[in-house]
């Protein structure tokens, strides 16, 4: 595990010296996205980042370190620097499902993150190629994977991540198997769902949206306890027979630990202020997201929850990976 040295004085000067916040940023800062360009987390850190840098007047520069499911961006992330000017836009799989599907990571997510603010939520949609599962909902695709056990494969953007672990929910209580084909990020899983080779997968709703608008993938039920205003004739998976079941995607901004408190004050509070923009606002809407704004300790919160949460099903499927 990295041992990550507390910086007290450092912080110290922060909580003492207002003018540090102030100061902050004096030049770029990285944010590092753990997910390939075209991902949810993508997606929602550009936005960010500009209206940062419009807000700070200095560059916020994206870095996509992908692979692993986000274990090698977020493992960049935690080496680098407590300064503040290295960060990392988190999600449910990099910060949550990681911690309970591996069983040693160079890192630990609870210990050796700061959270700044939680971003934006987003159900996950489960979504086929018609052409070559033709199907028409949740029970169809239930009875045609029960009739052919283990001969329907299914995509992900990588083990870890949360369309990963909801298809494992989703096969765990529909007792049904289907083979895992994992790539290296949603956007090529989706592209691969186009061709129709996997033909379904579980997604987070931002990326394949734009998929569903166009037609060229159905989406057949949405992992929320409520159906979602972008898709309202589109029933949750809940509702397809599978009552209790939810998983929600999510997105949010954090520090290696050790960052001073003035930063991250400062982070937040402008988290916070361009989470109401109404360009903003209305930006993650159109993607099928909800901004979701956070005090750091809340954000905590969610991560150690969500860890608890994946860590109890990946016990009971025997699902966890070195």
């Amino acid at each position: 595990m990295i041992r990550r040295r507390t910086l007290l004085g450092t912080a110290a000067m922060g909580l003492a010296c207002p003018a540090l916040a102030q100061a902050y940023p004096t030049r770029p800062v990285r944010i590092i996205v753990p997910s390939a360009p075209g991902d949810g987390g993508d997606s929602i850190a550009r936005l960010y980042a500009h209206s940062l840098e419009r807000r700070f007047g200095q560059g916020f520069v994206i870095e996509n370190r992908t692979g692993a499911g986000g274990r090698i961006g977020t493992e960049a992330a935690v080496r680098a620097a407590a300064d503040g000017y290295t960060l990392v836009m988190g999600n449910a799989g990099s910060h949550g499902i990681n911690a309970a599907l591996y069983r040693t990571l160079p890192y630990d997510i609870a210990r050796d993150f700061q959270p700044i603010s939680l971003l934006v939520e987003a159900p996950n949609v489960l979504v086929v190629n018609k052409a070559k599962l033709p199907v028409a909902d949740v029970a169809a695709l239930i009875a045609k994977a029960k009739a052919d056990p283990g001969g329907l494969n299914y995509a992900s953007g990588g083990p870890g991540t949360s369309a990963h672990l909801t298809m494992e929910l989703f096969k765990s209580l529909a007792g049904v198997d289907l083979q895992h084909v994992p790539f290296r990020g949603a956007g090529p899983g989706l592209q691969a769902l186009v061709s129709g080779e996997p033909p379904v997968m579980f997604v987070n709703l931002p990326p394949a949206m734009a998929f569903i608008r166009r037609g060229e993938l159905q989406a057949l039920a949405v992992t929320s306890a409520a159906r979602t205003p972008d898709l309202p004739d589109v029933p949750t998976v809940a509702e397809s027979g599978l009552p209790g079941f939810e998983t929600i995607a999510w997105f949010g901004l954090l520090a290696p630990a050790g960052v001073p408190r003035a930063v991250v004050d400062t982070l937040h509070a402008a988290c916070v202020e361009i989470s109401g923009i109404p360009d903003v606002v209305e930006k993650v809407r159109l993607i099928g997201g909800f901004p979701r704004a956070s005090t750091p300790e809340q954000f905590q919160e969610r991560i150690v929850a969500d860890i608890a949460k994946w860590r109890r099903l990946v016990a009971e499927k025997n699902l966890a990976q070195e």
